[in-house]
């Protein structure tokens, strides 16, 4: 185990992990749990993760990641919907949870420095200590179970088709963390996004498969420490958000200049659409590393674009990647020419189909031919290559006019003196909506609304301009530093009937 006065970075330990995962396995067995069963983990970034995941593993169960931000009414629904028969968390997550856990859900608690055990529910390593190495025949992998935001309803529980695919997934895995992931021998992976997201759970997973690489995972991420892990740690590769790199971009350059970080030769971004200005900017600093992907979390990763080809082809997040088919559809559901944007829609054959645990409230999908959409719009060119506007759940309509927050984002955030920023449709009794943009400004910068009006009327339409503009010293967000847009957005629409 490694790490850093600042941030706790644990180091994977293969061999230790496999034998205790084998050892849980059997605990689990024991008791009761097998194939297709389900197991919650309420977890901050934990090296313990993977024992449970490969625990899981072994006997064909399902683990589902619970966002410890959550309120325990919100974690309640989904250890019901999920039937988990088991709930592995940190001693201070679980007592904040309490009061929202199922009467007879066994508890394992995973006790840190920080946070030891506050009752006499079980602990991992006691668990693991009183069980024999997991004898039986390991199974196929069945992998993160995962929930949707509960935007269009209760949350919804992913199941994905594992069972119908041809060969195991692990195998699929371990193929992506050479072709999507560019890891072999003497490779170092960093990962510091939470691990209850998808993304960074699966490229974890990915690395876990390979067993080439060695896995790193932070606790959370800071921009200077982060770049004095790749410094001491000798990184070679690591996961990144946008939100990362604008972070890391606006670092003084004398802050940059202090780290040696000449041994980050890959970095992959997923979960939104990286700005062309931030993707050239960590290129320009760290040289050609940053790749792109898109996903979701019911069809895995879509499209793959690397360094090299968005200097051909900026703005996009490349082509489709694991046999992966997509299609942009408009409103009637009918194939639209390339380069007009539409609906994206995806068929994913080599992890076969997903579907819901359950269905309330509108879906976020329509199936068309075997083709699903999870609701984002996007464009292909000629060449295959997809450029995504926004999620349509985001889209602003006013006056009848479709206007896409990211773009607005991109070009606020090219603003001197934003730090970061969040843009949203408001209600507007005249168009419907109006575009409103909440700006966290750097240190010391000036709050002047008209002059940010001024500087994007050189680069946006008119009718993009944010009509209301709202600083706030720090914007709501989750760990891995997305911004809960959701928290910003929703008191604007108290009492209205919601159209979007």
């Amino acid at each position: 185990m490694t790490g850093s006065a600042a941030i706790r970075t644990e180091q994977l330990d293969r061999v230790s992990l496999d034998a205790a995962a084998r050892r849980l396995a059997t605990a689990l067995t024991e008791r009761g749990i097998g194939i297709d069963d389900a197991v919650a983990v309420l977890l901050r970034n934990d090296i313990r993760y993977f024992t449970i995941t490969e625990a899981c593993r072994y006997i064909g169960a399902r683990f589902v990641v619970l966002n410890w931000h959550a309120s325990a009414p919100e974690i309640r629904a989904i250890l019901d919907d999920s039937r988990a028969r088991l709930l592995f968390g940190h001693p201070d997550l679980i007592a904040t949870a309490h009061a929202g856990l199922p009467e007879n859900l066994p508890l394992c608690q995973l006790p840190t420095a920080l946070a030891p055990a506050k009752s006499a529910a079980a602990s991992l390593e006691s668990l693991i200590a009183a069980s024999a190495p997991y004898a039986g025949r390991a199974q196929k992998l069945r992998g993160i179970f995962p929930y949707t935001s509960g935007s269009t309803g209760r949350p919804k529980g992913i199941l994905r088709g594992f069972n119908s695919v041809a060969g195991d997934v692990w195998d699929i895995y371990r193929d992506l963390s050479h072709s999507f992931l560019d890891l072999g021998p003497g490779d170092r992976l960093h990962v510091c996004a939470p691990l209850y997201h998808t993304a960074p759970n699966g490229i974890a997973q990915f690395a876990l498969a390979g067993g080439e690489a060695e896995l790193l995972i932070g606790a959370r991420f800071e921009p200077e420490d982060f770049l004095a892990t790749v410094e001491r740690e000798r990184i070679t590769h690591a996961y990144l958000v946008p939100t990362m790199m604008v972070r890391l971009l606006k670092l003084p350059e004398a802050t940059r200049r202090r780290h040696d970080v000449s041994s980050l030769r890959f970095a992959v971004s997923t979960g939104a659409p990286c700005p062309r200005e931030v993707k050239d900017g960590i290129n320009d600093w760290f040289g050609p590393i940053l790749c792109e992907a898109y996903g979701a979390s019911e069809t895995s990763f879509m499209t793959y674009i690397t360094a090299a080809e968005s200097r051909l082809k900026p703005g996009s997040v490349g082509r489709p990647i694991n046999g992966a088919l997509l299609r942009i559809l408009d409103d009637a559901l009918q194939d639209i020419p390339v380069g007009e944007t539409g609906t994206i829609y995806i068929r994913q054959p080599r992890f076969g189909p997903f579907s819901y645990t359950n269905t309330e409230g509108a879906l976020p999908y329509q199936s068309v031919d075997g083709f699903v959409s999870v609701g984002d719009v996007g464009r292909l060119d000629a060449d295959g290559y997809l450029y995504i506007s926004d999620r349509k759940k985001d889209m602003i309509i006013s006056g009848g006019v479709n206007i896409f927050p990211a773009e607005i984002e991109a070009e606020l955030l090219r603003l001197d003196g934003v730090a970061d920023c969040a843009v949203f449709g408001i209600p507007d009794d005249e168009f419907g909506e109006s575009v409103c943009a909440f700006i966290q400004p750097m240190p010391g910068a000036a709050q002047d609304e008209d002059s940010i009006r001024t500087q994007l009327r050189d680069r946006l339409a008119g009718f993009k301009i944010p009509k209301r503009i709202e600083y706030r010293d720090e914007l709501p967000r989750e760990d891995s530093g997305k911004i809960f847009k959701r928290h910003l957005r929703d008191p604007f629409w108290e009492g209205r009937p919601r159209r979007i």
